[in-house]
């Protein structure tokens, strides 16, 4: 690898590797009740191995969901995504006690790579609030040209250093690693879409845009 190109092995080798990250801990959580299951003797022991299942089973399932479009094929060439449907697995996999979405954007049918894009941009927003916050979609212009904005507001919201750089295509693709594959594979998304990213402060909120 080198400068800002990217085999396609290596490529798809670190998006896997980030997607199987995602889902080691809810996966593991899952074992982990399955085997206190297995052992206990009372009920409220089996009610917790129970809950403990419910709940990391409902969280990997929202992650793949998720996934699967954001680094996925999603369809074939030329395929549309319901921006509506892009909604409702963003706020399953987005969305918890501390981090609420306000989706702005119509319901529309758009070329999938814009969509790909969408969901790139809020993971990427959704890592400035590490103590939570409210992430905000707005639309940039409209039609399946349309744009997007992502405004991450929380408590000590910040640009990571290398993120922007790694948006835009300028970092060099020789200190990719399954961290940060996520943010150059975005970049990538916007330039297949023929818009560019960036990302910056705008006061104390983090701006993902893309027009």
């Amino acid at each position: 690898m080198s400068g800002s190109s990217i085999e396609a092995l290596d490529l798809a080798a670190l998006l896997c590797s980030r997607v199987c990250h995602d889902l080691i801990s809810p996966v593991g959580a899952i074992v982990n009740g399955l085997e206190v299951l297995a052992e206990a003797k009372d009920e409220e022991t089996k009610t917790f191995a129970l809950d403990l299942i419910r709940k990391s089973a409902g969280t990997a399932s929202a992650k793949l969901q998720f996934c699967r479009i954001a680094f996925g094929a999603a369809g074939s060439a030329g395929a549309q995504i319901d921006l509506g449907d892009a909604e409702s697995i963003s706020r399953g996999f987005l969305e918890d006690d501390k981090t609420k979405l306000a989706w702005n954007l119509p319901r529309a049918l758009m070329p999938k790579n814009r969509v790909k894009l969408l969901l790139n941009m809020l993971l990427i927003a959704g890592q400035t609030i590490s103590r939570g916050g409210k992430l905000t979609i707005d639309p940039i212009g409209s039609g399946e040209s349309m744009g997007f904005k992502v405004s991450a507001a929380g408590t000590n919201a910040k640009v990571p250093p290398a993120m922007p750089a790694l948006l835009t295509g300028e970092a060099g693709a020789e200190a990719l690693d399954a961290h940060r594959i996520q943010p150059f594979y975005a970049g990538l998304l916007a330039k297949a879409c023929g818009v560019k990213a960036t990302m910056a402060m705008d006061g104390e909120t983090v701006v993902v845009s893309a027009q």
